[in-house]
């Protein structure tokens, strides 16, 4: 299957030097929500704009379904829905003549069904005849959101989409990202919760300072470099560990009485059976034990970390 994004070597420097982007390659698959990771400044909106057709690239080439984003842009723009981090929205206009609006503008016919049902999902239909400044901020981000959507794209892009929105209601955005990925729409999110990131998305993206340093299946980045950590209250406190221990770079507290042990995701059980074992030929007995898992963010933290 042909992906819904291709970029290929995009690179973009600003006026004055600024390099935002170098050397970028990404394909992105239809129907998945694919997260893109990095610090404030790593290059994460300048990306984003670009497929978008907001801002040119200095070098590189980028198709949306198939459209060649330069050479094809209307048929390019016209496939992509952008919820950008900035409010643009006309604060004097009315909820439904802004989404209405935003629907002919890209040149589809009428369809207030459509946009009823669109507004009901949002939670912003008992809202349609109110004006934009008389929102809420998180009902101006459903605005954005149901803009973006009015004319149906097949990508649709969420840059910082819950910034400023409580936990309750980016939970259910989080659902509505989920149904719009059920009905085939590819999305692409930029976060700073990461455990939104890791809910949501199939593949992630780390990139910083430009570049692009990892793309990975989720569930699979967490297998390679997520850690364990099994920590084990001892029955009685020891003053050292036994040579015998050595061998699985244990930690033992200050006060001799936890014994720490970390050990890769993808191992399985069997370093910590061979542990159980080695610490009851020991002598040493085991009052509690309790487990630790890395979440998204520990791997994003250590990441950036490395790439530093």
């Amino acid at each position: 299957m042909s992906p819904i994004i291709s970029v290929s070597h995009l690179s973009k420097t600003y006026a004055g030097g600024r390099v935002a982007l170098k050397d970028v390659s990404l394909e992105i698959n239809k129907g998945e929500i694919f997260a893109l990771l990095g610090p404030n400044g790593a290059g994460k909106t300048t990306l984003i704009s670009i497929i978008c057709g907001i801002v040119t690239p200095t070098a590189g080439q980028i198709s949306a379904a198939g459209h060649d984003i330069i050479r094809d842009y209307r048929a390019a723009r016209a496939m992509i829905g952008l919820v950008p981090q900035e409010l643009t929205i006309d604060f004097f206009e009315s909820v439904f003549a802004t989404v209405k609006l935003s629907r002919g503008l890209f040149g589809k016919k009428p369809d207030d069904a459509y946009l009823e049902s669109l507004l009901r999902d949002l939670a912003l239909w008992d809202r349609k005849d109110s004006q934009a400044r008389t929102l809420s901020g998180g009902m101006k981000r459903r605005l954005m959101i149901a803009k973006a959507l009015s004319h149906e794209p097949n990508i649709l892009f969420l840059d910082e989409p819950t910034a400023g929105v409580d936990v309750e209601l980016r939970r259910g955005m989080w659902d509505l990202v989920r149904k719009l990925r059920a009905a085939g729409t590819t999305i692409i999110l930029t976060t700073h919760y990461l455990e939104e990131a890791e809910e949501m998305a199939d593949r992630v993206g780390v990139i910083r300072q430009g570049e692009l340093i990892l793309v990975e299946d989720k569930k699979r980045l967490m297998q390679q470099l997520g850690k364990k950590k099994l920590t084990l209250a001892l029955s009685a406190p020891l003053a050292a560990l036994p040579a015998s221990l050595h061998a699985f770079a244990l930690s033992l507290s200050d006060d001799g009485s936890e014994l720490t042990y970390t050990y890769a995701e993808d191992g399985g059980t069997a370093p910590v059976a061979a542990l159980l074992e080695s610490l009851n030929a020991a002598g040493i007995g085991i009052a509690d034990l309790r487990t630790e898992q890395s979440s998204l963010e520990d791997i994003f933290v250590g990441l950036i970390g490395k790439s530093s």
